[in-house]
């Protein structure tokens, strides 16, 4: 009797742990978040004033001297940043340069941390005397958790990241906790992943080393509007309905989409599908924004995950493209670049390995990814690779480290992904037109486009970036696809030519496994094939019974610029699905080809 009575309480001892057990796992359930700044730059208004002796400037307490360059004006804050402009008669203008981010790999393919240039606009107060507001990028890291029970009662998380998609390296982890120490586990093929946290009180945190961040983050408990950006949209908002998007002063008109031919419902479910997604599965849609052109008018404009109009968006390598509008824009041509430009007789000077071949490399090769050099993104070992660039020391100038690769190939031979090239591209432009980058892109295509916010990176020499990551707004974005859509026209002004338009977005190379000089299983592993024009990428839509050819800008995560010519469509998505291609490479078919385009023919 008394062993029974023994086993009694053993078993009920056993069960109470077991309960509190459980009971102190729950309190873990929920959203947590943390929030991580890197090193804020000082915002605000910025005073320019001209003297007998030169110029002085102010920001933020900060204060600085020019001595007379001519037109040019350079100040220096320290740390705090820098500006470069230029005075013409009355009017100054000028760019605010964010210095090199202690976000060091945040937000930055090849771990530079750029530094980036965001144009200002000035007011002249009085005679000498300009005024101008300072908004330069953020830099921010935010870690979302979330804790629940599955339905087989099993204790699961979810780290997300809408930057980097950094989920720790695997969609859900297993959550168990002993006193106040939790740990995260999960298997990735044949690998473990744990992450060993604490949970601390007085307030309510969770502290974890997290690799992405450079190091430890306390993650808060969120909850109501709190939490709300974990998910596409709030939990518990009302069903969206179709609406108009906002008629703004930016060149966009908009209209219903009823007017133009679409079944209202149509987008309307497209919209409630993206809100219902589930953030916390395995390769969850993490679509940022959605928005829709048709004849002319902006009308759809839908955002999720806490973004909306006036955010930036990191266009990663869809910004690749602006190498091939700038080389189509008045001060290129008037240079006299063409495709057919050799890069050699434009970047004069003595590179490292030299090779006769690279006095063959043209402008086009750069934008084919087909210069033959040894530089290819989707390999690890290839010295040209983007990440390999970018976090070297030795070759600053890129343009030159680009220059100074080995040649491998013939220029047009043989078809490798390749971010530097595209790069080389600017150095073609700004060397040609005696035009700094940003300013080349402001005076030809931002201003003329009527863009708002915007955000251009740079080499740690200072000068312009074009193989990708400019910050945008997705509404200026969209604005590329449709001028390119009328022909090369934004509201009755013209931007190129629209035989540049014609001949940039007609095939020039094609990409397939032959091309590529991969077998048919590792060709899978890297490319779709296909064709490229220009710095766009070629494709095609099926919608019922016909197919649709498109031309695209592209960036990793889900930035895709989509032109459907014969649909008179632009389609844009801002995305965060970093590093899972398979994921956002989709959605152009699963939603264009099959929803988008089929709700025109519908609503004819």
């Amino acid at each position: 009797m008394m062993k029974v009575l023994i086993n009694l309480i053993a078993f009920a001892l056993l069960f109470t742990g077991t309960r509190l057990n459980a009971q102190k796992s729950d309190e873990l359930t929920g959203i947590w978040r943390a929030d991580l700044g890197f090193s804020q730059k000082p915002g605000g208004p910025l005073i320019i004033r001209r003297s007998a002796t030169g110029f002085s400037a102010s920001i933020g307490g900060g204060r600085a001297l020019s001595p007379p360059q001519g037109t040019d004006i350079r100040f220096t804050f320290g740390q705090k940043g820098s500006f470069r402009g230029s005075v013409y008669g009355r009017s100054l203008e000028g760019f605010w340069i964010r210095p090199k981010s202690d976000m060091q790999s945040l937000g930055d393919p090849g771990g530079s941390g750029s530094s980036y240039a965001t144009p200002i606009r000035f007011q002249q107060l009085s005679t000498g005397v300009w005024r101008g507001d300072v908004r330069p990028l953020s830099s921010r890291f935010t870690l979302w958790l979330s804790i629940f029970r599955t339905p087989n009662g099993a204790l699961t998380a979810a780290f997300r990241n809408p930057q980097l998609n950094s989920t720790g390296g695997a969609a859900r982890f297993d959550v168990s906790q002993t006193g106040d120490t939790i740990v995260f586990s999960a298997k990735a093929g044949e690998r473990s992943i744990t992450y060993s946290a604490a949970l601390l009180r007085n307030p309510e945190r969770i502290r974890i080393e997290w690799k992405d961040a450079g190091g430890p983050l306390e993650l808060t408990r969120r909850s109501g509007a709190g939490a709300a950006a974990f998910y596409p949209r709030a939990p518990g908002s009302r069903p969206y309905v179709y609406r108009r998007p906002w008629q703004v002063a930016d060149g966009w008109k908009t209209a219903r989409a009823s007017r133009v031919g679409i079944d209202e419902r149509a987008l309307e479910g497209i919209v409630r599908d993206i809100a219902a997604s589930d953030p916390t599965i395995k390769g969850p849609r993490l679509i940022h924004s959605i928005l829709v052109a048709h004849q002319g008018k902006l009308v759809l404009e839908e955002y999720f995950y806490g973004f909306d109009r006036l955010t930036p968006h990191d266009t990663r390598s869809a910004a690749k493209t602006f190498a091939s509008i700038l080389i189509g824009t008045e001060p290129a041509l008037s240079a006299g670049l063409t495709p057919d430009t050799r890069i050699d007789d434009v970047m004069h000077g003595a590179f490292s390995n030299p090779d006769a071949r690279k006095r063959q490399i043209t402008l086009a090769n750069l934008m084919t990814h087909t210069s033959g050099l040894a530089c290819n993104d989707n390999d690890d070992a290839s010295p040209g690779r983007e990440e390999t660039m970018q976090s070297q020391a030795a070759e600053p100038n890129w343009w030159r480290y680009t220059l100074g690769l080995p040649q491998l190939f013939q220029p047009g031979q043989r078809y490798a992904y390749c971010s530097a090239n595209m790069n080389l591209v600017g150095g073609a432009l700004a060397t040609a037109t005696g035009t700094w980058l940003p300013q080349l892109f402001r005076r030809t295509i931002a201003e003329p486009l009527q863009f708002g916010e915007w955000h251009w990176n740079l080499m740690p020499t200072g000068e312009g970036y074009l193989g990708g990551g400019a910050f945008l707004l997705p509404r200026d974005l969209l604005k590329v696809g449709e001028t390119y859509l009328k022909g090369g026209v934004w509201n009755g002004r013209r931007i190129v030519p629209a035989a540049w338009v014609k001949d940039s977005t007609a095939a020039h190379v094609e990409v397939t496994p032959l091309t590529t000089g991969l077998s048919d299983e590792d060709f899978g592993n890297f490319y779709i094939r296909g064709a490229d024009g220009l710095a766009w990428h070629l494709g095609s839509l099926k919608a019922a019974d016909r197919s649709y050819r498109t031309y695209s800008a592209v960036g990793n995560g889900g930035q895709l610029l989509i032109v459907v010519p014969e649909a008179d469509l632009v389609v844009l998505f801002t995305g965060g699905n970093y590093g899972q291609g398979g994921v956002w490479l989709r959605w152009p078919q699963q939603i264009v080809g099959d929803k988008i385009i089929p709700a025109m023919r519908r609503a004819h």
